[in-house]
């Protein structure tokens, strides 16, 4: 193993080897080609999501929409920092990510999922005004507050993931220097420190399940006011498209929430099934939310059949 000093960050690894994910080796060359077209699914139909939302008037301007925009261009940096990483585990290429790599990954990977998080509890709060308070709404989420509440979001996500990474890598690191995991990840990175982690662990716990648990609270908090104002709408069709609306928020939520719960928030040590869970939450989601969104929302449909229709006439008019 190489190692050399580096004293600012009381260190002497010099890069790490990531294992990755267990699997059969005649089944990498088919596991290669499933990320790899998983990874390109997911950026085309995030950006699909994303230019929907900035070419059509009556999305852009809407915080809803300008919400779903935000989330699909963080699914689609998030996927960035994890996937391409994986594909090389299925490749005769080199497994050793350097030191400094392995502090980006490890800081981009808590700085967009915690901004996700809030994200998500933006888009409740959102739907909580919109159907509870929709005389209000227009004054109490306009644009302008919307961009400051996302931006909000990227500050404080960033500030997570700094502390995260920061608490982290102040340990020193002298060897073994192979990580049992398919990304630069807390817990895995921990198991590799030349000194007691306990701290570490305990603040990381605290950290992470005080922005899980408080977002989560806050979101279950929008759909219990929600629940309640649509149970008293009268007619089936405002109760159906009320559920409809908020339908595909809560099946993000779920699918985002549970993962999360399951790797960091349990004591103890870690499950075999860490792997597979956060492979669900850090790849798989990305890839579901712009089918979520375009199969279960009429608006963003709608939207795609104008510009799908526009783009046609245009060609005509060039014919």
């Amino acid at each position: 193993m190489e190692k050399t000093k580096n004293t600012s960050l009381n260190t002497m690894v010099a890069d790490f080897i990531l294992l990755g994910l267990f699997h059969p080796p005649n089944l990498k060359t088919f596991l290669f080609l499933v990320f790899f077209i998983i990874y390109i699914l997911t950026q085309l139909g995030n950006l699909l999501i994303l230019l929907t939302v900035w070419a059509d008037p009556k999305l852009h301007a809407r915080p809803m929409y300008i919400l779903l925009g935000v989330l699909s261009f963080l699914d689609m940096w998030l996927s960035s920092v994890i996937v391409p990483r994986l594909i090389l585990d299925f490749t005769p290429a080199e497994k050793a990510i350097s030191f400094g790599g392995c502090v980006a990954q490890l800081y981009f990977f808590h700085f967009l999922g915690s901004t996700q998080c809030f994200l998500y509890t933006l888009m409740a709060y959102d739907r909580y005004l919109a159907i509870c308070q929709p005389l209000r709404y227009p004054m109490l989420m306009s644009s302008k507050l919307c961009t400051i509440l996302v931006a909000g979001a990227w500050v404080a996500g960033s500030i997570h993931g700094s502390i995260q990474t920061t608490l982290t890598f102040r340990l020193p690191y002298c060897g073994p220097n192979q990580i049992d995991y398919f990304i630069c990840d807390i817990p895995a990175v921990l198991k590799l420190a030349c000194a007691d982690t306990t701290v570490n662990k305990l603040v990381t716990f605290v950290d992470i399940g005080v922005v899980a648990a408080s977002c989560f609270m806050l979101i279950l908090l929008s759909y219990a006011n929600i629940v309640h104002a649509i149970l008293k709408i009268r007619t089936t069709d405002g109760r159906r498209q009320a559920f409809s609306t908020c339908g595909s928020h809560l099946t993000v939520v779920t699918v985002y929430y549970v993962p999360c719960i399951f790797i960091y928030l349990r004591p103890g040590s870690k499950s075999p099934l860490d792997g597979a869970v956060a492979v669900f939450y850090t790849i798989v989601t990305p890839l579901l939310n712009p089918i979520i969104y375009t199969l279960r929302n009429k608006e963003v449909k709608s939207a795609l059949k104008r510009i799908t229709a526009n783009l046609g006439v245009t060609s005509e008019n060039k014919l």
